[in-house]
């Protein structure tokens, strides 16, 4: 990408802001007015048909004008862009629950960029941190389970006898004081060992928990939470094209393929871009992702991003994606 001279990466730098701007082809003499360089109409339409050679522009239909092709998009957000680091006014994202931090970052990101939010939640650990049964009537009772990271998970369970309140307590004590912090399957196992040495009924009440915590740790969750997909619809990229649109809400039905990418980005550090059109990994060529990890106490369990037109301020959405991943990294570590 080295055989762009001065005069050419400046009228493509020009050429990519105006159209990401305005959304219209852009001519030679808007490029002329755009970077204030004293060249002639002819001398930038030369230019332009060497970054259309190149690739990096072409014409749409019969217009006078030029748009950026994925590859020109590229070069510019590797080369050409410079995030102006200006605090966002981002409000913080309160850690009370897990679940709530990835539901509320992805609002955030969608309402900072006025485009598409999404955040890959955490894998759920199935390790316990406390557990604590509660009678609700005769042979029901809730048990309530806590994880490390703070996730809360209840569950009704029904008894075939009723317990009173000193078993329950007795019971959730003797889990919290021998198993707090082992991953379920280990209590399982070691629960099966010490039934011997446990009073009948309480070692039938402690293996029922641990089957419905089981089931409440290890369930699958929503792994990708997606805010904002409506604001495509005011795009007009999109709203000239239902074709289009309804390709971009396919994309967020099939969230596999979401995952897919999104982990990608998980193994790279730092805020990544990619372009639609310029590989697999984003199948719609109007689309482009900015993505970045996140961590809980230093280490990356997920990825959060924005989604979006080609035609998007890539400096905006850098500093948005940065600056939410810092927050909810922050949000879940444990101070």
């Amino acid at each position: 990408m080295n055989m762009l001279d001065d005069r050419a990466k400046v009228l493509l730098k020009a050429l990519v802001e105006r159209y990401i701007a305005d959304g219209q082809p852009v001519g030679s003499r808007t490029l002329a007015r755009a970077t204030g360089i004293e060249l002639s109409p002819a001398t930038i339409r030369n230019v332009m048909s060497d970054l259309e050679v190149l690739g990096l522009i072409a014409s749409p239909h019969t217009s006078a004008g030029r748009v950026p092709t994925s590859r020109g998009y590229r070069l510019f957000v590797d080369t050409m862009l410079t995030a102006d680091r200006e605090q966002l006014h981002t409000p913080s994202l309160a850690a009370d629950q897990p679940q709530k931090v990835i539901t509320n970052a992805a609002n955030l990101l969608s309402d900072l960029s006025q485009f598409v939010g999404v955040v890959i939640a955490p894998r759920r650990s199935s390790v316990f941190r406390h557990i604590e049964f509660l009678r609700l009537s005769e042979r029901r009772l809730l048990v309530i389970i806590v994880s490390p990271e703070g996730d809360v998970q209840n569950r009704v369970l029904f008894t075939e006898s009723d317990y009173s309140t000193s078993q329950l307590t007795e019971a959730s004590n003797y889990l919290n004081h021998h198993f707090a912090g082992m991953a379920i399957e280990q209590v399982r196992e070691k629960l099966l060992a010490e039934v011997e040495s446990l009073r009948g009924e309480i070692a039938t009440l402690m293996q029922a928990a641990v089957q419905v915590s089981t089931e409440a740790l290890t369930q699958p969750q929503d792994d990708v939470v997606i805010s904002g997909e409506r604001n495509l619809l005011s795009v007009s990229d999109f709203s000239s094209d239902m074709g289009q649109l309804r390709r971009a809400f396919d994309l967020f039905e099939q969230k596999a393929q979401l995952v897919r990418l999104l982990d990608i980005s998980a193994q790279a550090e730092g805020v990544r871009i990619y372009i639609g059109g310029e590989s697999q990994i984003v199948p719609m060529e109007e689309l482009s992702v900015v993505s970045a990890p996140y961590e809980i106490d230093g280490q990356v369990v997920g990825t959060l991003g924005v989604i979006g037109p080609t035609r998007m301020a890539y400096d905006r959405m850098i500093q948005i994606v940065d600056i939410t991943s810092k927050l909810v990294s922050n949000a879940l570590s444990h101070k």
